[in-house]
């Protein structure tokens, strides 16, 4: 378990990380103000850049911590910049980061309590990796992608994958 949601999220995780650095170098070589970017959406109704990469951070290191059974660190979404957003991504890999393989014993199986959309859930832990936190993640992180190449920031599916 500890494999297919620490190695899963943090590569991911990176990845989004050299995005970031894409999308502030983007900003500066068309003079687009960064803010313009951090604010952007696909579509009114969904959340802007900035939040996705929050909560792409949130579902990573939320979700490793109730599979290893502790209450999950939270984050304040107080970020502005592109600066502030890779520290976060940072923050969060270096949270996970604190977890090893023996705390994912029986991880599978455990019971998780979260909310999701002010409901109380319960999922086995292969249920809550499988169809809750990595969908969840995923979500977000894609969304994250494509607004960026919605503004123009060259990006492929290598830029995503994390591919070296």
């Amino acid at each position: 378990m500890h494999r297919r949601s620490v190695a899963v999220f943090d590569r991911f995780l990176s990845a989004l990380a050299t995005i970031l650095d894409k999308a502030e170098a983007h900003c500066e070589a068309k003079k687009i103000k960064p803010e313009v970017i951090l604010a952007a959406r696909l579509f009114p109704d969904m959340f802007p850049f900035i939040r996705q990469v929050q909560l792409a951070c949130d579902f990573a290191a939320r979700g490793t911590a109730r599979l290893a059974g502790v209450e999950p660190k939270g984050f304040p979404d107080t970020e502005t910049t592109f600066a502030e957003l890779k520290q976060r991504v940072a923050a969060a890999r270096g949270y996970m980061g604190g977890f090893q393989a023996a705390d994912f014993a029986h991880a599978d199986s455990r019971e998780i309590h979260f909310k999701a959309g002010g409901r109380d859930m319960m999922l086995k832990g292969d249920e809550f990796l499988s169809f809750y936190a990595l969908p969840q993640f995923f979500f977000h992180v894609t969304t994250a992608y494509d607004i960026l190449r919605a503004n123009g920031v060259e990006l492929g599916k290598r830029d995503y994958m994390g591919a070296p």
